[in-house]
């Protein structure tokens, strides 16, 4: 296992949709991924808006260091449910804080990308995006424990 640190530099900001976190309803949610115009020109968009779909990193910076734990807990803090590991759900209490969203293209506008479905908060540093392709889509049927199906029911 490798000790070496990893840096990263966001590319970019959330700029709008939601301001706090709270688990459900995401979809229709409006921002836009603001990308450093310090860093980037419109040139590394180009071709961006024949995209449907981004896959966005970004970073849980609202979470406290100190809150991320490994033991394993029920699934949003439903009692009623079994504890799973840490990489069993899809919490923001991570060990490093990183989240992974898919959401909707709607506009390129320079360096502004307007999109929906995205789940993370204004303000999150975005760390990298990438356009989603259909052929990245899991090739073989998605199993989930039940459990996941009905705390993500109203998710999006």
């Amino acid at each position: 296992m490798t000790t070496d640190t990893v840096t990263l530099r966001p590319i970019g900001q959330v700029v709008g949709g939601r301001s706090e976190m709270f688990e459900d309803d995401w979809h229709d949610v409006r921002a836009v991924i603001r990308l450093d115009g310090e860093s980037f020109t419109a040139s590394a968009v180009l071709g961006l808006e024949h995209f449907s779909h981004l896959e966005v990193v970004f970073h849980f910076d609202r979470i406290d260091p100190a809150d991320v734990r490994d033991e394993p807990r029920p699934p949003r803090g439903n009692p009623d449910a079994a504890p799973v590991g840490v990489f069993a759900h899809r919490r923001p209490y991570r060990p490093n804080r990183l989240g992974v969203s898919r959401c909707r293209l709607l506009a390129v506008d320079g360096l502004n990308l307007h999109v929906a479905d995205l789940d993370a908060l204004s303000g999150s540093p975005v760390l990298d995006l990438k356009p989603y392709l259909a052929e990245f889509a899991p090739r073989h049927p998605v199993v989930q424990p039940p459990w996941a199906t009905r705390l993500m029911s109203r998710y999006y």
